[in-house]
């Protein structure tokens, strides 16, 4: 089958959903929790900007860094076997769609650490970015989509919203709004080749 991959990162972690189309209906073949940071990287990787709140500009500079190429390195390992197992069940990617946090002025890590938010809100595309990197690595079509612009255009790229619930109550447990929006920006790729 052909499948899309819808992802949606959090801090460390990303719920990630493969749906294609059978009859013009969604179906489900895989979902999963992709680790976005390595266990020994845990204490410093997760939230790398409140780890480097009170260190020296260098150090926090260099923390910032670090944190960046470990979770571009885990997204992509992550990814890996992810389009691995994916292809060896016989199943082609169309591509994969990235929900993303607001855009954010470009900050240095100085001015983000200047202020709590801004290290929430960094932090907050840290994750996504490593998933679109790690998505262009490997050449596929890469979709992303503002999360807070999903509910309108959800209609009119993808007219299967509805059909979503159904998915998770064929699937049980973990069927969550992370779910529900990844299977929605995943079947917006084809909603987008298609109309």
């Amino acid at each position: 089958m052909k499948l899309a991959i819808g992802l949606k990162a959090h801090s460390g972690w990303a719920a990630a959903v493969a749906v294609g189309l059978e009859d013009e209906h969604p179906l489900l073949a895989d979902r999963r929790r992709l680790s976005l940071v390595d266990a020994q990287d845990a204490a410093w990787a997760r939230q790398p900007y409140h780890a480097a709140e009170g260190l020296a500009p260098e150090r926090a500079q260099a923390l910032v860094e670090r944190s960046i190429q470990a979770a571009r390195r885990a997204a992509e390992v992550r990814f890996s076997q992810l389009l691995n197992q994916l292809g060896e069940a016989g199943h082609e990617i169309a591509g994969a769609v990235v929900l993303t946090s607001s855009p954010m002025p470009a900050w240095t890590t100085e001015e983000i650490l200047a202020v709590h938010i801004r290290m929430h809100q960094a932090e907050g595309q840290l994750f996504p970015d490593a998933l679109a990197a790690a998505i262009a690595g490997f050449g596929l079509p890469l979709g992303l989509i503002p999360e807070r612009e999903l509910d309108q255009l959800a209609p009119s790229v993808c007219p299967w919203a509805a059909e979503i619930a159904a998915l998770g109550k064929w699937a049980g447990p973990p069927w969550g709004v992370d779910q529900k929006h990844a299977a929605i920006a995943a079947l917006a790729m084809f909603g987008q080749r298609l109309h």
